[in-house]
């Protein structure tokens, strides 16, 4: 599974996955209602030669990370860029935090 951060703004959420060396064409994304999916593949280069070493990994890849809150669907957007993938995902208007207050509860109980 490939390393991710998920940053919550007002406004959006922003997933930036690291993807180094994966093609734009050899990756997918799919918002599944609140689930992002990524999967792709980091192919094999041609090489020649005997590998004396090996920790780069290749093969298929899945990620998924579930967002909270309604989302706007229509306005995600995914770039790849310098080997970082990074897909925004826009909050559906009226999507608000509500805090609740945390008060000592004398008897124990909630």
């Amino acid at each position: 599974m490939p390393a991710a951060d998920v940053i919550e703004t007002a406004g959006a959420y922003t997933v930036e996955i690291e993807l180094p060396g994966v093609r734009r064409d050899d990756v997918d994304v799919d918002l599944n209602g609140n689930e992002l999916v990524v999967t792709g593949e980091v192919k094999e280069r041609q090489r020649e030669g005997l590998f004396r070493h090996r920790t780069r990994r290749v093969g298929e890849f899945e990620l998924r990370v579930t967002l909270p809150g309604h989302l706007e669907e229509a306005g995600a957007e995914a770039s790849l860029a310098y080997g970082v993938l990074r897909v925004y995902v826009p909050k559906a208007e009226g999507t608000t935090t509500n805090r609740i207050t945390v008060r000592e509860a004398s008897d124990g109980r909630p």
